[in-house]
């Protein structure tokens, strides 16, 4: 059979991948903390690595295995674990992989919880360098013989700067650098991370993957690139048989062991079902992202527009090359100085205002005020963030109502 296409794999990852028993298309989940062994040689090759299996579930479960092995074959990697948030998949992999002494090159243009974790890296010993990632230059300048890794989201929230990932991808493989991208606003099958040579792939799985807001998760997936014989932070207990497996590993062992961030069944499970549908879902909301964003565009009472879509924005052509089936699903305005940000949210009436993204319903907040409130103005400056921003996450309404939405809200503001 000829390779299938992205929903049909989806539809049928769990099924074909996991086996489930009794003819279930999905896998079960199981809640029990601790598991059997009859003979007790069995645990001991378990906890040794020499077979597969589970000892305890804050290390691993029948459902969170089966939703890695359809994360990874969603990256095309060769190996994924999964944690109980985003945040969780992110600060368990640089706690395991990074040491004091360390120098990480990050963009400057993080989402604000990523940044104030870098900081918290900082006071740890870990070198940062924040750096505009539009421009690979920027990440050749940065380079210490001592640099462990380049870190990046694909397009940055809110203000959706589009980092040269493939530029960057090139330059890290030459370097033999470890190339860490954040895919959470690009999922497959927007942005392809493996062919722009990420080394790793994190994401929250809460968002567009999950795409119904009842469920946290986050995830790492290792796309076989980079050869981690390379990597002087692998400890010799976790260079394991397979070298492309040795990252992971001491990712499991240091990050979701020690750290204890586990996904729990239950949540493993809404996710591999709303993962089913990503494709159809992200069609829907790239597709009125960029309607809203040009009817917004042409409305006298927006000052700004900041969407990789429009052909004004700084980097569309960065992301033509980049992205494969749309530009996102988000989108930042400024108003113009004689609107209340908050009198325009509760002016709107459909969309709701929350802190959240790539849900179904469209959302709407403003971002200074809350999610990048802790950052200060003169940072939030730097990042491109006016005191007046409003992010919106476009979700997967009838375009026609959300523009009418918009219309109206802003039509209250009119002299």
């Amino acid at each position: 059979m000829s390779k299938q296409g992205f929903t049909t794999r989806q539809v049928h990852a769990d099924r074909q991948l996991n086996k489930p028993e009794h003819g279930a298309v999905h896998t079960s989940t199981t809640n029990s903390v601790l598991f059997e062994f009859e003979d007790a040689q069995g645990i001991i090759d378990v906890f040794q690595g020499k077979k597969a299996g589970h000892v305890y579930s804050r290390s691993s479960s029948g459902a969170v295995a089966a939703l890695q092995n359809m994360v990874n074959q969603l990256e095309d990697g060769v190996g994924a674990l999964c944690f109980a948030t985003g945040m969780a998949a992110i600060s368990s992999s640089l706690f395991s992989l990074l040491k004091s002494g360390d120098h990480i090159i990050v963009s400057q243009y993080l989402f604000g919880n990523t940044r104030s974790f870098m900081n918290t890296l900082a006071d740890l010993g870990i070198q940062i360098s924040f750096v505009d990632v539009t421009s690979l230059q920027n990440v050749i300048d940065a380079y210490q013989p001592n640099t462990r890794a380049v870190y990046t989201e694909t397009v940055a929230n809110p203000v959706t700067q589009v980092a040269d990932v493939q530029g960057i991808g090139r330059y890290c493989e030459e370097r033999k650098i470890l190339f860490i991208v954040d895919n959470t606003m690009t999922p497959p099958p927007l942005f392809d991370a493996k062919a722009m040579k990420a080394s790793l792939v994190v994401t929250s799985l809460t968002k567009y993957i999950s795409g119904h807001g009842n469920v946290l998760g986050g995830a790492v997936i290792d796309t076989g690139l980079y050869d981690w014989r390379q990597y002087p932070n692998i400890k010799p207990a976790y260079q394991v048989a397979d070298v492309a497996q040795w990252g992971l590993t001491q990712i499991k062992k240091k990050g979701l062991r020690d750290i204890g961030a586990t996904l729990a069944p239950s949540a493993a499970h809404g996710i591999a079902v709303g993962m089913e549908t990503l494709a159809l879902r992200l069609e829907k909301s790239c597709h009125n992202a960029q309607q809203l964003a040009t009817f917004l565009e042409n409305h006298p009472k927006i000052a700004n527009v900041y969407y990789p879509g429009l052909a004004d924005h700084p980097q569309h052509f960065i992301a033509r090359e980049q992205m494969q089936h749309g530009y996102g699903a988000i989108l930042s305005l400024d108003l113009v100085e004689d609107i209340n940000p908050i009198a325009f949210l509760n002016a709107l009436e459909l969309v709701i205002c929350a802190t959240h993204l790539g849900d179904n319903r469209t959302l709407a907040l403003p971002v200074a005020a809350t999610i990048f409130f802790e950052n200060g103005e003169a940072e939030r400056e730097k990042m491109g963030i006016s005191e007046t921003m409003v992010r919106i996450s476009v979700g997967i309404e009838d375009i026609d109502d959300l523009v009418d939405d918009f219309a109206n809200a802003l039509a209250q503001f009119d002299e």
